[in-house]
């Protein structure tokens, strides 16, 4: 299936997804979101697919919200809008697979607030990141104000949410915003050597850890344990003997 807003190709048990609108900075617009929402359904049911990868063409991953559209919404309009991208963003963020956001230039407001649904961020050293919707009498609509405290700390994100200052791939790594800051040249070559380092993975494994840590932070500490206890356990007898013999065997395993 085409779409108008992003470009789809699949190797192996990855996907990548390259959103396609360089003359708008891959703004994010309505057709987007649905479309998005459309493919992520389908996703689902492409079983042999175990990663996804999002990046953007041209010089930005994305530049933010497409103004052109929002700027003839009252508010009505604004808060469908709004709660169209938060219910694609949390679809995208508890996808039964890994999703990574490879980051090639700028990720600004909405762009930024995609990257922070996705598990975690690759950047290349010439990205730039902020929420400047401050600039525009505006705040974040897509659960940026609550992912970025979550993954940068209160104050950081109170500076990045009220300065609506950018910040540099350097700046992104020490906030913990991003895990890994490469050379443009590498930014793909990076991501899709760690998108293949965990499809070598026990699959099973991969899916049942994010689901616990995602899920385990919503938690208090003993109740997240006794969820991760359940969830070990569950593995035994299942795809954890392959691994385990294997390494008793010193093999690859075989992943059923």
């Amino acid at each position: 299936m085409e779409y108008e807003t992003f470009k789809v190709e699949l190797s192996g048990n990855s996907c990548l997804i390259t959103i396609d609108r360089p003359e708008n900075l891959n703004a994010l617009n309505s057709t987007f979101f649905n479309e998005l929402d459309t493919f992520l359904h389908e996703l689902e049911k492409w079983k042999e697919i175990r990663i996804l990868i999002i990046t953007g063409a041209g010089k930005a991953f994305v530049a933010g919200a497409d103004i052109a559209e929002m700027i003839k919404m009252d508010s009505v309009a604004a808060m469908t809008f709004s709660q169209l991208g938060q219910k694609v963003f949390h679809r995208l963020e508890t996808l039964d697979l890994i999703v990574i956001a490879a980051i090639n230039g700028f990720a600004l407001g909405g762009g930024l607030e995609l990257a922070m649904a996705c598990d975690f961020r690759i950047a290349s050293s010439n990205a730039k990141f902020g929420q400047p919707e401050v600039n525009l009498g505006l705040i974040p609509g897509y659960g940026g104000t609550q992912r970025l405290p979550r993954l940068v700390g209160l104050a950081n994100a109170l500076l990045i949410l009220t300065t609506g200052e950018t910040i540099s791939a350097g700046e992104a790594l020490q906030m913990g915003l991003v895990q890994k800051v490469v050379d443009p040249e590498s930014l793909m070559i990076e991501t899709l050597r760690l998108a293949g380092l965990i499809g070598s993975k026990g699959p099973t494994a991969v899916k049942l850890v994010k689901n616990v840590v995602r899920n385990g932070c919503e938690m208090d500490f003993n109740s997240a344990c006794q969820f991760e206890s359940e969830s070990f356990g569950s593995l035994f007898g299942n795809e954890s003997l392959e691994g385990m013999q294997a390494f008793l065997e010193k093999r690859k395993p075989s992943w059923p």
